[in-house]
């Protein structure tokens, strides 16, 4: 199974810290999104790839070439449906944050076999933390985890089914899932990745340079 891939790139990352977006704060010698793409770029599997920039970075050079690039809207459901506006000829989409550079082949492969039998396919990590409740500084209750998940990226679905579900959608999703999930499509989870981190916070470089070093052997 084939399918494009909307990097979405499109936001400012503050929380990350730096003078940059965090996309384009160095990771081992190279831009995150650099990272990103070139793991979309070698997978057998992806025929298009789709860049959501923020307006203001339109212009910048570091975007390898064969990529295609369209400006991102005022929040992430604007920037996602400019992306798949503009993916040609593909049945499956995978839409992915482009803060997660760690992303394997394999989670890639086992989104899109999902595809095979569903609308909508992501990998998602259960919760094996307990899980509180807490307000000003202290615990005010518990909640029961079991049935709970971690969401990741990439996050695929059928190209028309989801244009549609965004289309349909008043706004304010956290993710593209929520977006399906409202339109009645049915999202299988596949089994999510703990190195599959998305960079946030200024300590997340350094836990996802271990990683990278750790995968290179060095």
């Amino acid at each position: 199974m084939t399918a494009a891939a909307v990097i979405v790139a499109a936001g400012r990352g503050t929380r990350a810290g730096g003078h940059l977006p965090k996309q384009w704060q160095m990771l081992l010698g190279q831009p995150i999104l650099v990272h990103t793409l070139s793991v979309f770029r070698d997978h057998p599997a992806i025929t298009q790839i789709v860049l959501v920039l923020h307006v203001d970075d339109m212009s910048r050079s570091e975007t390898p070439p064969g990529v295609v690039i369209v400006a991102g809207g005022a929040d992430r459901a604007t920037s996602v449906r400019n992306g798949l506006a503009a993916t040609e000829g593909a049945q499956h989409v995978l839409i992915h944050d482009v803060a997660r550079p760690l992303v394997t082949h394999r989670t890639i492969s086992d989104v899109l076999a999902a595809l095979k039998d569903a609308p909508g396919a992501a990998p998602a990590l259960a919760v094996t933390d307990a899980l509180w409740t807490g307000a000003d500084g202290r615990v005010t209750g518990t909640r029961d985890r079991d049935g709970l998940f971690r969401a990741q990226t990439p996050q695929g679905f059928d190209r028309a089914a989801i244009m549609a579900a965004h289309a349909a959608h008043p706004g304010g999703a956290a993710d593209d899932v929520e977006v399906a999930r409202a339109y009645g499509l049915d999202v299988t989870i596949v089994p999510g990745d703990e190195e599959n981190l998305k960079i946030t916070h200024p300590a997340d470089f350094a836990r996802a340079e271990r990683i990278m070093r750790g995968r290179d052997g060095h």
